[in-house]
């Protein structure tokens, strides 16, 4: 239930205002000189308090590998990723403690774990802060797919709210998606998102939003049938993201009002290779990739912390008003972005190692 992957393996680990949070990663072949820079970059893209539009909460997510590495280079013995919480805030949370919020995990982790094993301090393991190990992890494989196997991963963010970049899926650097503290890569948009984001602040609410992610240089081949289709174990580890409420690859969920006639991609020979003259199928076909670029969107509801007076109950069942305080994100796509480009990066790796 915390392990990610079959012959690259994720374990996840720690909580939100634990002492460290983290990640071990096993089945990484040895010999390859680990990049820190990309990982702590990746990091910084995902960190809190690193913009106006993200939540205060600082903290440095410096990360620590210690283990699987000798003299630059990996061992092939399993790498350890670890992070402090250095600002966490436990004694914020103690009123939540008795209280389930309305959306958050607390009554289904009751549910689950039974009463009184819950760490209610910011959501303990249910929240997004533990996707920072995972991050680090991915982020090693990130950056071994694209300098090894020609692989590079590009996520941004496509939607929020109403709000929508409208343009054909396409790879952004990640310069041309980091212009902007949103991360959408369209300038004129971004500026609009934003305005969004500070009027949602500003009255104490919160946004939804769609990321939508690009895979360049995937050769065709990759996936099994039938339960281990690269687009089921995609869909995976995007709905196991915080906040996830939706997945949809090439042309989605639109593919169902058209015609087979306007929505099948067509093949044709271009300098000796089978490739598709349309992407409806977003590079994946039968679970098998097709040499295409992957492309699919990843849909985030509104961050469930919000400054609004909210009706709840407590855990003995009393009906209760609850105006939630502490440190959240008014919307948590534009940190989630690194978190999509490495989970991402991690199920393609899955299938090439």
């Amino acid at each position: 239930m915390n392990v990610l992957g079959k012959n690259i393996r994720l374990t996840s680990y720690g909580e939100s205002h634990g002492e460290v949070v983290g990640a071990v990663l096993d089945g990484f072949p040895a010999g390859y000189e680990l990049n820190k820079k990309f990982i702590q970059l990746q990091l910084n893209r995902r960190k809190p308090g690193q913009s106006s539009i993200t939540t205060p909460r600082k903290e440095a997510d410096e990360v620590i590998i210690d283990s699987g590495v000798f003299k630059g280079k990996t061992t092939g013995a399993p790498i350890h990723f670890q992070l402090k919480n250095n600002n966490a805030k436990p004694k914020d949370y103690a009123h939540l403690k008795e209280v389930y919020r309305p959306s958050h995990a607390d009554y289904t982790y009751d549910a689950r774990y039974g009463e009184g094993n819950r760490d209610y301090r910011g959501g303990g393991r249910s929240s997004a802060r533990i996707t920072a190990g995972w991050v680090a992890a991915g982020a090693l494989v990130q950056d071994f797919l694209a300098t090894q196997e020609g692989i590079k991963v590009s996520a941004y963010v496509k939607q929020l709210g109403d709000i929508c970049l409208e343009a054909e899926a396409q790879y952004y650097s990640q310069e041309e998606v980091d212009a902007s503290i949103v991360r959408c890569p369209n300038p004129m948009i971004a500026t609009k998102m934003i305005a969004a984001i500070e009027r949602a602040h500003k009255d104490k609410d919160s946004l939804g939003a769609i990321i939508e992610c690009v895979i360049r240089g995937v050769p065709a081949g990759l996936g099994n049938p039938v339960f281990d289709k690269i687009n089921a174990t995609l869909g995976h580890a995007m709905l196991s993201i915080n906040a996830v409420k939706g997945f949809e690859l090439g042309g989605g969920f639109e593919m169902s009002s058209k015609r087979g006639s306007e929505v099948n991609d067509a093949f044709e020979i271009v300098d000796g290779i089978p490739i598709t003259k349309t992407n409806n199928s977003g590079g994946i076909q039968g679970g098998i990739t097709n040499g295409m670029d992957i492309v699919f969107r990843v849909a985030f509801k509104p961050t469930a912390t919000i400054g609004i007076l909210q009706h709840t109950i407590t855990t003995e069942g009393q009906e209760v008003e609850l105006e939630a305080t502490g440190r959240h994100d008014p919307c948590v796509v534009p940190r989630a972005v690194p978190i999509v480009e490495t989970l991402a990066a991690l199920v393609v790796g899955d299938y090439i190692f």
